[in-house]
């Protein structure tokens, strides 16, 4: 019989075990992260309505929370925002962010940061995350989440947009490692130094994407543990999981962090192993492309529920007895 982790979304005024949702005047319920069940799915356009029919009927109550990529409700007029005020008042959502571009030598874009700002005080979202790429230069947007040179210079420039970014609205980021496909020949940092560099100089917080260290270890030919082991664990507020692909180029094999498939026995393994280490962590199982039924991502929710209190059974039966 599978077990699972279950919290209620009811509003509560315990204080919270991670980070505080900064208090805002808003009709929406202020969730805080003491109150998310670990497991979270990400929130995709497809989804919309049957979330909110099931969320209407109690049918998500294994569900903890919902993490919906920021770009994509900026309009605050458009039919999916409109959809997702109602589902933010039934259940805690994450903002994870792609266009911020905090790599950019340029600050992040005013009118961008105006948006995602009015985006934050609709939905009072629990965390706000974005990653440790760019993705524009001199006005011109790539279609992509492109690679930094790991380097004293780049490091500056993307703490200053941190910052800038972080004092707009009221609160800790969360950053994401990429995954990479190539490397700077003058990067000098290894990218957990890099991070763990930006946690200690912004104050930011560590979103640890374990599919993307597994296709970039794979790529690069470091160890996975080793990366893990490296960042600063204490930083990490929430871990990310998804599926990946194998290529064949005429080069050699190349894996890409596709998010179109279950999660991959070794990502599994790798977040078992942090559990064990580390303890729990809101955890979203990620799936953007070739989107399958709602069911779909629910049972991968399910898995990490298990290995969560797989993890915590073996911890209480190492725990002294205190009779």
């Amino acid at each position: 019989m599978t077990t699972h982790l279950h919290t209620s979304h009811s509003k509560q005024t315990s204080t919270p075990s991670l980070n505080t949702v900064v208090s805002r005047e808003t009709n929406s319920p202020e969730f805080t992260l003491s109150q998310v069940n670990a497991i979270g799915i990400g929130l995709r356009a497809a989804h919309h309505s049957t979330v909110e029919t099931r969320l209407a009927n109690s049918d998500l109550d294994e569900l903890g929370w919902l993490e919906i990529h920021s770009e994509n409700y900026l309009n605050p007029r458009s039919e999916l925002s409109i959809s997702l005020n109602r589902i933010a008042d039934q259940i805690p959502i994450s903002c994870h962010g792609v266009g911020l571009s905090l790599g950019s030598v340029e600050e992040p874009h005013p009118d961008h940061l105006r948006q995602l700002v009015a985006l934050e005080q609709r939905i009072q979202p629990v965390l706000i995350s974005d990653h440790l790429s760019w993705s524009q230069s001199g006005g011109v947007h790539y279609n992509d989440l492109l690679p930094l040179p790991y380097t004293e210079e780049a490091l500056d420039v993307f703490c200053r947009n941190v910052d800038i970014v972080q004092n707009a609205l009221g609160r800790s980021l969360l950053i994401e490692n990429p995954s990479s496909y190539l490397r700077f020949a003058h990067s000098a940092i290894p990218e957990w130094e890099f991070l763990n560099e930006v946690h200690a100089r912004t104050g930011c917080r560590l979103l640890l994407d374990l599919n993307n260290v597994h296709v970039s270890a794979f790529n690069h030919g470091f160890s996975s543990t080793d990366y893990i082991n490296s960042v600063n664990n204490s930083a990490v507020d929430e871990i990310h999981l998804a599926g990946f692909t194998k290529k064949r180029l005429p080069q050699g094999e190349i894996w890409i962090d596709t998010h179109n498939q279950p999660v991959s026995d070794e990502v599994w393994s790798l977040y078992a192993c942090w559990l064990e280490s580390n303890g729990l962590r809101p955890t979203l199982i990620e799936w953007d492309t070739d989107l399958p039924k709602l069911d779909v991502l629910l049972a991968e929710a399910n898995k990490a529920s298990d290995l969560i209190c797989q993890s915590l059974t073996n911890s209480e039966a190492l725990s002294p007895s205190l009779a």
